[in-house]
C-alpha cells in the first residue's frame, strides 16, 4: 500500500470524549494505559516531538536508532512510534511480523522524503544511465520513504545517517565512480565537501523538470545530489549567523548538516541530532550556544541546561509542522484503540519493498 492510499485509509479524527478532556486528565489516561498494557506496549520517540507527547515515551533518539531500539524489543506486541511516516516505515521493516507499528496520526509525514518518490527514481536512474552507464551507486537518507530505500537496495546501494554519511559517501565511491545522492541534497553537498569533493564536481538532480543542474563538463561530475531539502533546516540562513555574531560574538554556532552549504561553512560546529546533543551536554557552565535545527529540540536543550545561555540560530523558526502532528490527543487516542481491540492507523510495508529496503539498510549496519 503506497502512502497516498494509507493517508486515505488512516484515521486521525480525535473522538469528542478525547476532546472534551483537561491535559491533566488526558496525561493520567495515558499513565493508566501504559501501566495496563505493561511489555505489551513501547512508544519511540522522536526527539522533534513536543514534550507533550515525549513524557510518555519509553526511549527518545533519532529515525533509525528509534527503529533498532523497537526491533529488538520482541515483547512489545504495539509500537506506538511518535515520529513521522517514513520513520515508522522503518519500525515496521525491522520489527518482526507479530508485531504492529502504529502511527497516532496519519498526516505526520515528511516534506524532505516526499520530494523523492518512486516513479521519479526510477525515471531519473534511466536517464542518469544513460548519461553515465553503469558507473553510478545509489544512496539515500534515512529519511526517505520505504519505496526509495528498496529502490537503492535493489541497485547495490545504501541508507546513509547524517551520524555515518561520511562513511557511507567513502564506502560509495569505493564502489562506483558516482553517486546518486537521495533526497537531501545539502546533506550529500556537505558530506562530499568535507570528503575533499570539489562542488564543481557535483550536480543537481531536478526531478519535476527531468534535467542535470552543472556547469562544466559533464564527465566530472562524481556526486548527483538530489534536488530535495529540509523545510525546516533550509531556513536557517547567512543573514542568522551574521546577527549572531554581531549580537553575541561570544556565542558558538552548532547547525545540522540538512543546513545549507553556506550555513555549514560559516557555522563554527556541524553534526547529526545526536551529535548536537552531545556537544552541548559536554560543554561547561557558561558557555553560549546558538543551535540551527528544530525548535522543539532547541527548546529542550534550553530547559535542560539552565547553566548554558542557548539560543535558537533562526529566532523566528517553527517547529517541524509534520513532526508536531503528533500530539497528546492524538496519542491518547491510539492507545485507547489498542484498549479497545480496535489498532488505528497500522504502517505495513509490502514485503518485497521490504526485502530490498533490508539490503540497503544492512549494508550500512554493516559499516557501522
Amino acid at each position: 500500500m503506497g502512502l497516498l492510499d494509507q493517508l486515505t485509509k488512516g484515521t486521525n479524527e480525535i473522538p469528542e470524549h478525547i476532546r472534551a478532556m483537561s491535559t491533566e486528565e488526558m496525561e493520567e489516561r495515558v499513565r493508566e494505559i501504559k501501566q495496563k498494557l505493561g511489555s505489551k506496549l513501547f512508544i519511540p520517540g522522536h526527539h522533534y516531538q513536543k514534550d507533550e507527547v515525549i513524557q510518555f515515551a519509553d526511549v527518545t533518539g533519532d529515525s533509525l536508532q528509534l527503529a533498532q531500539v523497537s526491533a529488538k524489543n520482541t515483547e512489545a506486541e504495539y509500537i506506538v512510534f511518535c515520529g513521522v511516516h517514513f520513520m515508522a516505515e522503518t519500525a515496521d521493516i525491522l520489527t518482526n511480523e507479530n508485531q504492529k507499528v502504529i502511527l497516532p496520526d496519519m498526516r505526520a509525514g515528511c516534506s524532505m522524503a516526499d520530494m523523492a518518490d518512486i516513479h521519479q527514481t526510477e525515471r531519473a536512474w534511466e536517464l542518469l544511465t544513460d548519461m553515465f552507464g553503469e558507473t553510478m551507486i545509489p544512496l539515500t537518507y534515512v529519511n526517505s520513504t520505504a519505496a526509495i530505500k528498496s529502490f537503492v537496495g535493489e541497485h547495490g546501494g545504501a541508507t546513509v545517517t547524517s551520524s555515518n554519511a561520511h562513511k557511507m559517501v567513502e564506502w560509495a565511491l569505493g564502489e562506483k565512480e558516482r553517486i546518486l545522492f537521495l533526497p537531501d541534497q545539502h546533506l550529500g553537498r556537505n558530506t562530499a565537501y568535507d570528503l575533499g569533493i570539489p562542488l564543481d564536481k557535483m550536480a543537481v538532480w531536478d526531478p519535476i523538470n527531468n534535467k542535470l543542474i552543472h556547469e562544466g563538463n559533464v564527465e566530472d561530475i562524481i556526486v548527483i545530489l538530489w534536488k530535495g531539502h529540509c523545510s525546516v533546516h533550509e531556513n536557517f540562513t547567512v543573514k542568522n549567523i551574521e546577527n549572531v555574531r554581531e549580537q553575541h560574538p561570544e556565542m558558538k554556532i552548532i547547525v545540522h548538516p540538512e543546513c545549507s552549504r553556506e550555513v555549514v561553512e560559516l557555522s563554527d560546529l556541524n553534526g547529526s541530532t545526536k551529535n548536537i546533543i552531545d556537544t552541548i551536554e559536554k560543554s561547561p557552565a557558561g558557555s553560549q550556544w546558538a543551535i540551527g535545527t528544530e525548535m522543539n529540540l532547541v527548546k529542550r536543550l534550553i530547559d535542560q541546561h539552565p547553566d548554558k545561555q542557548i539560543v535558537s540560530l533562526n529566532p523566528y523558526m517553527c517547529p517541524c509542522l509534520t513532526m508536531n502532528r503528533i500530539d497528546l490527543p492524538h496519542l491518547l487516542w491510539s492507545l485507547e484503540n489498542i484498549v479497545d481491540h480496535k489498532p488505528e492507523n497500522i504502517i505495513k510495508v509490502d514485503e518485497n519493498v521490504a526485502h530490498n529496503a533490508i539490503l540497503a539498510l544492512d549494508r550500512m549496519l554493516a559499516r557501522a
